[in-house]
């Protein structure tokens, strides 16, 4: 355990009571916009993909006829912070979607999910970068024969430039692995290089910039859709009110992909703390 500086083993028993854990509901709406005959995977795990349904996977829709779709996501991952450099979350996803002028549909819960990110290495002043790892498995809801599941890691550098780690570099790496059952085809893996940087001012207000090339080695869906590969650019953008213990209070995230045409994510944050530090 790491103690406060002045603190000794052997001191009053409440000055070294670990914690308890950070718990909350860490609530996202999103807004994507996906042009025609296109899949998008974008940062994190998948929430976009495109057209006609013929199977669903957190919020993502595979393409048959291949027009413009729109979707209003909803994920619901409830989050626990073990420690300071360990998260675990688990929880569910849903989504209305149009594909073309169709109008929304009904919301809908479409898969589940769990994951966890834990900082591998912590920088903590020194030279050697901190090093993230993130991991989440996604599974369409309900698991039939068109059923999907997909496998998102991302491993981050963050190099701080100050103590406080207010402001800094960025870069890292994302693979996505979607698996769908073989009468449905294939869709091949996805990955995103990146690098960016972020600035915290003193008021918490915190900015968080990422700029990438995304790597798609494309799909054959149902005989019906070949999505070709592409490796286009991509870039994050967060606007993120963080509290003095650097609990996220809400967020913003706007996201533009080229696949190969451009597509949009607007994401809010609101989290719903049960216990926060």
């Amino acid at each position: 355990m790491s103690l406060p500086a002045g603190t000794a083993l052997g001191a009053d028993d409440d000055a070294i009571k670990p914690a308890v854990p950070t718990i909350y509901l860490d609530l996202r709406t999103i807004y994507a916009q996906v042009p025609a005959g296109s899949l998008a995977f974008g940062f994190g795990r998948p929430t976009l993909f495109n057209t006609q349904t013929l199977a669903t996977s957190g919020g993502v829709a595979f393409p048959a006829g291949l027009p413009a779709a729109k979707s209003l996501n909803m994920d619901f991952p409830l989050t626990v912070d073990v420690t300071e450099s360990v998260s675990l979350y688990a929880g569910v996803s849903g989504s209305s979607t149009n594909f073309g002028n169709a109008g929304f549909s009904s919301f809908q819960i479409t898969s589940w999910n769990i994951g966890f990110q834990a900082d591998l290495y912590e920088q903590n002043g020194g030279t050697f970068p901190t090093v993230t790892l993130q991991s989440t498995i996604t599974q369409s809801i309900p698991n039939g024969p068109l059923g999907t599941t997909s496998f998102n890691n991302i491993l981050e550098f963050g190099y701080a430039l100050d103590s406080d780690e207010t402001r800094g570099f960025l870069s890292g790496f994302q693979y996505t692995r979607t698996d769908v059952d073989s009468a449905l085809g294939r869709i091949n893996p996805n990955t995103i290089a990146y690098v960016g940087g972020y600035y915290q001012w003193p008021n918490n207000w915190k900015f968080t910039g990422r700029v990438g090339v995304q790597s798609f080695e494309g799909a054959q869906l149902l005989n019906l859709a070949s999505i070709q590969p592409f490796a286009q650019p991509i870039v994050r953008l967060d606007l993120d009110r963080m509290d003095d213990n650097d609990n996220r209070l809400f967020g913003i995230t706007a996201e533009i992909m080229w696949v190969p045409n451009p597509a949009y994510q607007l994401t809010f944050r609101t989290p719903l703390y049960a216990v926060k530090n």
